[in-house]
């Protein structure tokens, strides 16, 4: 991935409402119909009448005029146009607002600004209310504005607030209007005032919404920095990836519709979060292509033990075969893994090579067994003869019954390999049980167990009398410890005695 341009958000230039109140200020009076074409329209003071000998005002409204020699009317074959509506006016406020001027016999048109009258405009050869009412409206469209602007102040940006300021600043200063001027002026002049502030507010507000906003994308790059930082070895591709086109997304988002960083620092982010991408991108190139080597190499590994298996699969040297195909097994979980479906691929022709001998051998198997099957019921009912034997009271007659039932166990043969355990447990069983029974007699007869038995009875029985003496001596004497003490020797010493004489007759 090579280093990428930042994406850049569109801004689209509002204009702001003054602007709009002073193109509102501006638009002409209705044009005259057909039957009217010849009265002449008020003269602006930008704008020069051709023939009109009256000097002009310094400012009036932004309207057209015509030429001294303006065209005939058109003919009657043809429609006049329709003159477009007036714009509504609250006349109380008009008639508050005309009392601030007057209109002379030539058509001029004056307005007292504070301690002077000066000349707005000229409308000759119209009624003195039509001229007055078209500076009124004037007028009324700088206080439109002016309350326009109040009215959304709270919610215009830095820009807007300036621009609009600057702009009803230039229309306040000699407009071509007719009103209480000094008041608009005044009441602007306070608002301009409540606007700086909200100016400063707005300023302030914007500053932190950058600083927030430079902590939030340097957020996203330092959390792309650390996904490109991790061990190839032991990064989630997958999710990595995702989680760094979502980091892209949320830049985009950030700076569409976040505060613009300065460009210093936006592109500085930029950069390095770039570098980010394109890093985890060559990390991820690179790991896949040695991980495509590796499997390549453990592909032909393997491919090379399928070889062998395939080899072997027709082998009848059934135990050695199985031990090589255990070696080829542990060889195949050495190699490593090739990719998923390669890997599934192989071990299916590993698999059925091991399969064609093991299903060959279990075929041999079952054969063989079949074969022991009468083997199976003969020692099944040799191994039932051995049981009767249990338990055994008479050593010497178990092992003469038993012998002939052991030499007829070794005749008998093999018998299926399934039911090989089963028998011999119940066969050792026996054989256990006669042992024990045979190691028992032997202690029980045996002279030496028996002189050594006779002499402790002896001692026994010797120590019982002397006990018998100190109990009765203890009685006679009334020492209640004395005789608890000799009570309890003597019922020790007999039992003891009572266990050696039945050993000795057993």
């Amino acid at each position: 991935m090579t280093e990428q341009t930042q994406p850049t958000a569109e801004a689209t230039q509002i204009p702001t409402e003054a602007e709009t109140g002073q193109a509102a200020s501006q638009t002409p009076p209705a044009a005259p119909n057909a039957e009217q074409s010849e009265t002449p329209t008020p003269q602006s003071d930008n704008q020069q009448a051709p023939e009109s000998p009256q000097p002009q005002a310094e400012q009036t409204p932004d309207v057209e005029t015509p030429d001294a020699e303006a065209p005939d009317p058109q003919p009657d074959s043809e429609q006049p146009q329709a003159a477009p509506a007036e714009p509504q006016v609250d006349p109380e406020a008009a008639m508050d607002a005309a009392k601030w001027g007057r209109v002379d016999g030539e058509g001029k048109v004056y307005v007292q600004d504070g301690d002077t009258e000066r000349e707005v405009g000229q409308f000759p050869g119209v009624p003195i209310a039509e001229a007055m009412a078209y500076y009124v409206r004037r007028y009324l469209d700088l206080s439109s504005t002016v309350d326009l602007f109040a009215a959304r102040l709270p919610h215009l940006s830095v820009r807007e607030i300036d621009s609009t300021i600057k702009s009803l600043d230039e229309s306040l200063t000699q407009p071509a209007a007719v009103g209480d001027l000094e008041a608009l002026r005044a009441r602007f002049a306070a608002l301009k005032s409540v606007a700086l502030e909200r100016r400063q507010a707005v300023a302030a507000e914007r500053a932190a919404a950058k600083e927030q906003a430079l902590k939030d994308r340097t957020a996203i790059v330092e959390r792309a920095e650390a996904v490109a930082a991790q061990d190839p070895a032991r990064t989630q591709w997958k999710a990595s990836g995702a989680e760094l086109r979502t980091l892209l997304e949320n830049w985009k988002e950030a700076q569409r519709r976040g505060p613009r960083l300065d460009r210093p620092s936006e592109d500085a982010l930029w950069k390095r979060f770039s570098h980010a991408r394109t890093t985890f991108d060559r990390h991820r190139r690179q790991y896949f292509s040695e991980l495509d080597a590796k499997q390549t190499k453990v592909k032909a590994a393997k491919e090379a033990l399928i070889k062998r298996a395939e080899e072997l699969s027709t082998s009848t040297d059934w135990a050695a075969t199985s031990a090589r195909y255990r070696e080829l097994m542990a060889e195949w979980k050495k190699a490593g893994r090739a990719s998923r479906k390669e890997d599934d691929a192989l071990w299916e022709r590993f698999h059925a090579a091991q399969q064609v001998f093991y299903d060959a051998r279990r075929a041999k198997d079952e054969a063989a067994e079949a074969q022991y099957a009468d083997n199976l019921k003969v020692k099944e009912e040799l191994a039932a003869k051995a049981e009767a034997l249990l338990p055994i009271k008479d050593p010497k007659a178990a092992r003469k019954a038993l012998r002939p039932i052991q030499e007829a166990w070794d005749e008998a043969g093999r018998v299926p390999r399934n039911a090989v355990r089963r028998l011999e447990s119940r066969m050792r069983a026996v054989e256990e049980a006669l042992r024990r029974a045979e190691q028992a007699e032997w202690r029980r007869t045996d002279p030496e167990t028996m002189a050594r038995a006779q002499g402790l009875a002896s001692q026994l029985e010797d120590s019982i009398a002397e006990l018998e003496a100190d109990l009765a001596a203890a009685k006679d004497s009334g020492d209640a410890k004395a005789q608890a003490q000799a009570e309890a020797a003597l019922t020790a010493r007999r039992a003891w005695l009572d266990q050696v004489r039945r050993t000795t007759r057993a």
